[in-house]
């Protein structure tokens, strides 16, 4: 089917991206895997390419584009390579629609000309070892002291933790209050030069080998009142707003994986030879790949039109959720059916269906577990 969802301008960035790619991120990729990240330098390049302004203001350094669809055009791109670009995810699609909504003018002036050239890199600091999902149970704290906030607690699973400038730390500013538990959490742009600052363990991964995931912990670390973002005991309210855009991020590169995999698949049973014949000219190949393009057809028109409602400010909560949902599931079933077209040498990491097979797994958990996404989407319906 003809997709609408691109223009001319897209497609001509679409392909100084994948130009880019080949040229200073396919040669070096599984060094980055083996380090756990990129080197520091490159999210400069990305910088230099462009990718972390596009939807900053102009008098800030960025492009001024609005919209989703250049992010969803990026990981196409990396998911037809194989690649990833590290952090770059939480920076742009976590991180900056929150300093774009609720920085103020000041912090703006500091922040973003240095997030767009890739000087500063970002993360955000939301779960803690005892709490998973439940946001409402932060432990973290966050005591003002005069004209800074003493911040005290730790972190885990946060993905750009060990590179990152910045972090966007989730802290209790204010005691639980049993009848609102949700009540009291603020967010503190935090600078990982602090003292009392502390990366713990790099966590070693499954999958995701090249993005770095660590955990943070804090000791009397003195945050400067003006990096407060937003008002102070906001702060639950200002994550769940940006949850339906980071839910259609991971539907989105979750269907690029699942289109990936069938292009690994076809050219690979193209070329393999079973029995004297093309691994492809057995009707089991064919029904398979059938049945994976269908999905990944299904999971694009999905992501497409949810990015359509997103750049109109329409995308629901119980909509992205059900993008999430579908599209995650849809690469689980695609990306094991395309390895096992590979036979032994899927399971081989030198093939890229390898590393989609082991990156697949993360996306039914972050960003909302499959089973806190059922439980929206039923909300949602009423029952």
């Amino acid at each position: 089917m003809r997709r609408t969802v691109f223009n001319e301008d897209h497609e001509a960035f679409r392909a100084t991206v994948r130009d880019f790619i080949a040229a200073e991120v396919a040669p070096v990729y599984d060094a980055w895997e083996e380090a756990g990240h990129p080197p520091r330098d490159f999210y400069n390049k990305l910088g230099e390419l462009g990718v972390f302004g596009i939807t900053v203001p102009e008098e800030y350094g960025g492009a001024g584009e609005a919209g989703f669809k250049y992010q969803l055009l990026i990981s196409e791109e990396c998911a037809r390579a194989g690649v990833s670009f590290g952090g770059y995810g939480v920076h742009v699609n976590l991180v900056l629609p929150y300093l774009l909504k609720y920085g103020d003018r000041e912090q703006k002036k500091r922040w973003l000309p240095d997030f767009v050239s890739g000087d500063m890199m970002t993360a955000i600091a939301m779960t803690e070892p005892g709490t998973g999902s439940d946001l409402a149970g932060v432990q973290t704290t966050a005591k003002r002291d005069g004209d800074h906030y003493i911040l005290n607690g730790a972190k885990t699973f946060i993905t750009g933790g060990v590179l990152a400038d910045r972090v966007l730390v989730v802290a209790r500013t204010s005691p639980a209050d049993p009848e609102n538990r949700r009540a009291g959490l603020s967010i503190l742009a935090v600078d990982t030069r602090s003292e009392g600052y502390a990366v713990g363990r790099k966590l070693e991964k499954i999958g995701l080998r090249s993005s770095d995931t660590a955990e943070l912990s804090f000791s009397d670390v003195l945050v400067p009142a003006g990096d407060l973002l937003g008002e102070e005991g906001r702060g639950f309210e200002y994550l769940t707003h940006n949850l339906a855009e980071e839910r259609l991020g991971i539907a989105a590169s979750s269907y690029a994986s699942a289109a990936a995999a069938v292009d690994f698949a076809k050219k690979y049973v193209q070329e393999r030879t079973v029995f004297g014949k093309t691994v492809s000219s057995f009707q089991n190949t064919k029904f398979v790949l059938a049945e994976c393009a269908t999905e990944v057809e299904a999971a694009q028109s999905l992501v497409d039109r949810c990015t359509e409602a997103l750049d109109a400010g329409e995308l629901t909560p119980a909509d992205a959720a059900k993008a999430k949902l579908f599209c995650t599931e849809v690469q689980a079933r695609v990306v094991d059916k395309c390895l096992q077209l590979h036979g032994g040498y899927g399971y081989i990491l030198e093939y890229p269906i390898a590393r989609l097979y082991a990156d697949a797994r993360v996306t039914r958990i972050y960003g909302g577990t499959s089973e806190v996404l059922k439980t929206i989407i039923a909300k949602d319906l009423g029952v």
